[in-house]
């Protein structure tokens, strides 16, 4: 990306952080909308990075589903990385592992800008199409850079999928011999459920904004 795409980029050091900085995003920038499970609040698309993620970030600790956060940490699939449908789609996804795939390109062409994969299989039905779409894997400044692709998520719990995917980037920057660096997140349409607006209401008033005084 040029200088200018860069300024798109808003930047979080924890993921707690960035967790409270889209929810405000929605919050504050949202317009009644519909999905699937019933009314939403939807939000503009946002790209954001994030350079640090841990089930132990304060403020998922404080103000996220404590239940929810000590199960997925307990309950890691082994090598780390996410459960279920995403993980099929990663390791297996028409008989190819993408993640193998990834670093044997990155490793023989390190300055690939190709290193893309999807998680979509043409004809798939509307039920079935995962809301996490493709991954991006490059090398920058000597540092694996990944970014996910979301079209569609529920900002109320999205750090359940975020810390997860750190996994996926940590395993395919160990291939490489090469530290982590941030992992960015693309969600086309971030959205909060009107069911858990009270609920994301509390949290945000709980949490002032950076340059409240």
């Amino acid at each position: 990306m040029g200088p200018a795409s860069e300024r798109l980029v808003q930047r979080w050091e924890t993921c707690g952080r960035a967790w409270i900085a889209v929810l405000r995003h929605v919050w504050s920038a949202g317009e009644a909308g519909m999905v699937e499970r019933g009314a939403i609040i939807e939000g503009p698309p946002i790209l954001f990075e994030i350079a640090s993620l841990s089930w132990e970030d304060p403020i998922l600790r404080e103000h996220g589903d404590r239940s929810l956060i000590v199960r997925w940490a307990e309950d890691r699939p082994r090598g780390g990385g996410p459960r279920g449908e995403y993980r099929a789609r990663l390791r297996d996804l028409n008989g190819v592992d993408q993640l193998r795939w990834v670093a044997d390109l990155l490793r023989a062409r390190p300055w690939t800008t190709s290193a893309w994969i999807s998680l979509t299989v043409p004809g798939d039905t509307a039920e079935a199409m995962p809301y996490l779409t493709a991954l991006s894997f490059r090398i920058r400044s000597y540092q694996l850079i990944m970014t996910a692709m979301f079209r569609s998520q529920n900002i109320h719990r999205s750090y359940l999928s975020y810390i997860p995917l750190r996994d996926v980037q940590l395993e395919v920057a160990e291939q490489l011999g090469l530290p982590a660096g941030p992992m960015r997140v693309f969600v086309d349409v971030p959205h909060v459920e009107v069911a858990d607006a009270d609920r994301v209401a509390t949290i945000l008033a709980a949490i002032p904004e950076p340059n409240a005084a």
